[in-house]
């Protein structure tokens, strides 16, 4: 059971809406309806939480955008005067927005690095931003096939990671390349005669950044580029966020890219090579793989959790190509009442209820609840608003001051 804090907007925030799933009376969240249930009086009783009302942007990953638009109708329901916006503008992009102060959140696929955190001392009120994991999912390697049958369904083309490093590099060129065929001896007579059309994000991306290092933790020497979120070669074609990757590769056979597992419906996907198995991606593979990862110690600022992926893992039952997307924030800002709703939203996010809804709008693995309990530890150190009680007059926080609504 979860320690519980002097801040009601915290552990109270996650507990109230673990109450509201038990009830059922959530569910409308996945049809985006915001529940009637949670109206301002319940949400003031339940939760004993500052209200809000305006507006607050966030920006970042393109991967999280499905899962941030259902926690948009979530929240909304509890706090119904907040108007939330998400530009999924990419990982790198969206880093940069918080830094130049236009964002109270971002969303990136990459842990933050040196320089970032640095730089945010300037928005944070002289203290260092901190990433926090919030939406967990695999990443397919997804390619079609589609005119051959080899798309979709339980159909999986095998794949060590040394042939997907070969494929993506530009040195396996062809679908019948005799190395594909020899990991696929039942669909060999299947694999076309065509070229490989490899598909990459053109844009600065944090999934780029994981995909790498998955090729270069499991797949050595055969990827010869250190990871970066920039894509390191011309070979095949770019495109731009999630959604581009996903559009491009559905319209021309012979593709092959890299996506959020949740996004790549249509298109066949890989069954990676793990020791001597062969994985196809699964929320249980994958949420098997984020138990056993480790967190980074090197990412040892304040409020930071950082999990440092197995992505080189040997266990038959895990996935290794693992999306850890994280939420960007400040423990404080110049305006109190976006520190509140910073805490709120990110409490809500990681909750038991906010994981449940991620995993049923946008295919997404949920955060281990020992994990999530040391999480809100760091959220719950997020400068916000004194207490505001039920019993107080009808008073509404916006943009650090009050006002009767």
């Amino acid at each position: 059971m979860m320690k519980t804090s002097k801040y009601s907007g915290g552990v109270r925030f996650a507990a109230a809406f673990c109450l509201i799933c038990l009830t059922g009376v959530l569910g409308a969240c996945g049809d985006n309806a915001v529940s009637s249930y949670l109206t301002k009086d319940m949400w003031m009783e339940a939760a004993e939480a500052p209200r809000l009302t305006g507006e607050f942007a966030g920006a970042g990953a393109s991967s999280q955008k499905s899962a941030v638009d259902a926690w948009i109708v979530g929240f909304s329901g509890a706090q119904p005067q907040t108007k939330i916006s998400y530009d999924p503008s990419g990982s790198g992009a969206g880093v940069n927005t918080f830094l130049m102060g236009a964002a109270a959140w971002a969303g990136t696929d990459a842990p933050l690095n040196d320089s970032q955190i640095a730089s945010s001392k300037t928005v944070c009120q002289g203290k260092t931003a901190f990433d926090l994991p919030v939406y967990v999912s695999p990443i397919a390697v997804a390619y079609n096939l589609s005119d051959y049958g080899l798309n979709g369904g339980k159909t999986h083309l095998k794949l060590k990671p040394r042939t997907v490093a070969k494929i993506f590099s530009g040195a396996i060129t062809r679908w019948n390349d005799p190395e594909i065929a020899s990991q696929n001896p039942s669909l060999a007579s299947r694999l076309p005669a065509l070229d490989i059309t490899p598909i990459w994000r053109s844009d600065k991306s944090g999934t780029t950044k994981v995909f790498q290092d998955y090729l270069h933790a499991a797949a050595g020497k055969d990827w010869p580029y250190r990871p970066s979120e920039t894509w390191p070669n011309e070979v095949g074609q770019g495109a731009k966020g999630t959604s581009g990757v996903v559009l491009t590769s559905s319209q021309a056979q012979g593709t092959i890219g890299y996506a959020d597992a949740a996004q790549v419906s249509g298109l066949g996907t890989v069954a990676l090579g793990v020791g001597e198995a062969y994985v196809p991606f699964s929320a249980q593979a994958t949420a098997r793989l984020i138990a056993r990862s480790p967190r980074n110690k090197k990412a040892s600022q304040a409020g930071r959790y950082v999990i440092d992926v197995d992505y080189a893992t040997t266990d038959p039952r895990s996935y290794p190509l693992a999306l850890v997307s994280y939420d960007v924030a400040c423990p404080a800002y110049k305006n109190p009442a976006q520190g509140e709703f910073v805490k709120q939203w990110l409490t809500y996010e990681v909750s038991s209820q906010g994981q449940r809804t991620a995993a049923a709008n946008a295919g997404a693995v949920e955060l281990p609840e020992t994990l999530r309990a040391q999480l809100l530890t760091s959220i719950d150190s997020i400068s916000g608003l004194s207490r505001i009680t039920p019993a107080a007059d009808e008073r509404t926080t916006t943009g650090g001051r009050e006002g009767r609504s």
